[in-house]
This record gives C-alpha cells, structure tokens and sequence, in this order.
C-alpha cells in the first residue's frame, strides 16, 4: 500500500439514529458538494488540492435491508409482509456488494472523502476501511482479519463452518469521492441476518462484538476508537464542528 498523504483535517459528524434514505440522502448532498468543488476549481491529484466539505458520518438506522446494485434479490428471504411485520424496511442501493441489514446497536460508517486528495488507490480504500475495524476490534480482544475473495471484517477465517463475518463494506466511488461504507455490528440483534442470505453468503454466519465478548459493549466507547483508527490509518484528522 502506498504512503498516505500527510495528516489532513476531515469533518465528523454523528448522526445518531437516522432513517436509512435521509442518510443516504445527505450522503449524495456531501458527495456532490465535494465533486462540484473538484470539477469547478480544476484541481485533481498531485497538486495539492483537498475538498473543505469532505466528511466521514458515523449513525446507526431503524431496522432496514439494502441490496447492492450486483445483488440478487433472492437473497431476501422473506415478502413485504413479514418485512412490515418485524418493522423493517428495504432499499436497493447504488453501492457494490449484495445484501446486508442494517439497525439499532450497529455503527455505520459513511466516508465522503476524495481518494485523489489522500493519494490512495480504490482497492487501498476498502482495505483500509478493514484495517480500521480490525485495529478497533483488536483493542477489544477481538481478533479478526480478512477473507480472501471478498470484502468485510472477519472472524475465524481458517476455521471451515465457523467463518462469520462481523462487518460489513460495501461503497460505491465516483470521480474518486467515495460514499456509504461499512457496518459493524456491536451489539445488533442477529435474528435480522436470519431473513437474509447476508452478502449472499449462504455457508458463513454472521456475529457481533456482544455475541464474540459475552457482554453489551457501550457503543459511544466503540465510536471513539473507530475514530481513533480511523485517524490513524488514513494519517487524517476527524475534527467536530
């Protein structure tokens, strides 16, 4: 991977519990500010240029299901009807990746920052996103890493039928912006995953930070070790408004 940029300042905001499209709504406003300001100043990678409205939002969202735009819908298990009956809702999203869920006690992550102002390669930004969560779990105790062939945060990667997946990425890049993120489930209630084939994976499970330690974690505690890592890996400052 090569060297980051040198520490830069990129605005954090907590959006708390926010329905799924208002999100993805202020997303698509955030990633428009920052392309609108690359293609009006004409100033693209190696000279300097960093957008002032980049921004990385952490939330978590009322029960929801989002299928990526190469996912396949019969990977929701279940009709609109049992979706209305447990209260969920679901998207078809223009992010990469299949299907995941989203809901209460999971932290979702939405960077909208300029890979050309950070001089870091697509493939160098997913894996960074991993490194983040994997540092963070691993202040936990929590040992986790990757799996080949596919994106997200892993546990017991080695162990055949007891590969789970604790959080998920997908993240959709244009002009070099990026938008949506990742998903780590803290401690989210798993019985969602049941209605999905998570990520279209039918023979891997699914976890949570609760489920992995034995004990409800305190999310703000979680939210600021991300940031922590998040600033350490990408060598950026997050700063508050």
């Amino acid at each position: 991977m090569k060297p980051l940029a040198k520490t830069r300042s990129i605005l954090f905001r907590d959006l708390g519990l926010i329905d799924y499209k208002e999100a993805w709504d202020k997303q698509e406003d955030s990633l428009a500010l920052v392309i609108k300001e690359k293609l009006e100043t004409g100033k693209f990678a190696g000279n300097g240029f960093y957008p002032k409205d980049q921004v990385v939002y952490f939330c978590e969202h009322p029960h929801v299901y989002t299928l990526g735009k190469s996912g396949q819908n019969q990977n929701l298990l279940i009709p609109d009807a049992i979706l209305q009956k447990i209260n969920a809702t679901f998207y078809r999203i223009d992010r990469g990746g299949d299907i995941t869920y989203h809901g209460p006690g999971q932290i979702v992550g939405y960077p909208i920052i300029d890979l050309e102002a950070l001089n870091i390669k697509v493939k160098d930004y997913v894996w960074s996103l991993e490194e983040t969560v994997i540092r963070t779990l691993a202040s936990y105790g929590i040992e986790a890493g990757r799996l080949e062939g596919t994106t997200g945060v892993w546990l017991d990667t080695g162990v055949p039928g007891k590969t789970r997946k604790i959080c998920a990425i997908g993240v959709r890049v244009s002009r070099y912006v990026t938008m949506h993120g990742f998903a780590l489930n803290v401690n989210t209630d798993l019985r969602y995953f049941q209605y999905i084939n998570p990520c279209g994976f039918t023979d891997k499970g699914v976890t949570s930070m609760q489920q992995e330690t034995g004990r409800e974690i305190d999310i703000e505690d979680v939210q600021r070790r991300l940031r922590e890592k998040f600033s350490e890996v990408f060598q950026v400052e997050l700063h508050t408004e």
